[in-house]
């Protein structure tokens, strides 16, 4: 009985040791999260519904990104709806904005940070009201999308033949992010 007990446990320390040399031996390791998947995750989050400085209802629709990678960015281009409640009157037209990424580590999700409106252009409107939309999309911009995740890692993303990794750093190219795994210590 002793013996069978003692076999056990030296076959647990020996799998938790080959895990371990696993772990070193994995090393870093790369996911590559296509344009297609992003998109699917941006898609899902919108339309977006906001009331601007109690003067416009703003509705954002169909996402459209892009990536950056001479600069590490991603752009995002979307149709607008604005209209003031006083008015049945309402604008249409396109945001478009971008912005640097950040990867959280902790909860595995890509961000958007410093996101900046690159152009606004709303049918109807004279340049001065342009302008202040433009003001009025960088405050809506901010609220929106500073905490939304970009892309979240899914668990199997970060397990890899037993072993459990972290992301480290991304990666912008011409088709994808490219996040680096590196084993959890």
């Amino acid at each position: 009985m002793k013996r069978t007990s003692f076999l056990r446990a030296a076959a647990a320390v020996g799998a938790g040791a080959l895990l371990a040399s696993c772990a070193g031996i994995l090393g870093p390791r790369q996911v590559e999260l296509p344009l297609h998947k992003l998109q699917a995750s941006i898609d899902r989050r919108f339309p977006l519904n906001n009331r601007m400085l109690e003067l416009f209802e703003i509705q954002l629709t169909r996402p459209q990104l892009a990536l950056i990678p001479d600069t590490s960015r991603i752009a995002l281009t979307m149709d607008a709806a604005v209209a003031p409640p006083f008015l049945r009157k309402s604008w249409t037209g396109t945001i478009a904005m971008s912005g640097g990424l950040r990867l959280d580590a902790a909860r595995g999700a890509v961000y958007m940070v410093e996101p900046r409106v690159d152009r606004v252009a709303i049918g109807g409107m004279d340049d001065l009201r342009q302008r202040q939309m433009a003001k009025v999309a960088n405050l809506l911009v901010d609220q929106t999308l500073r905490d939304m995740p970009m892309y979240s890692l899914k668990p199997e993303d970060l397990r890899y033949a037993g072993v459990q990794f972290v992301p480290r750093g991304i990666a912008v190219t011409r088709d994808a992010l490219v996040v680096t795994l590196e084993p959890a210590r």
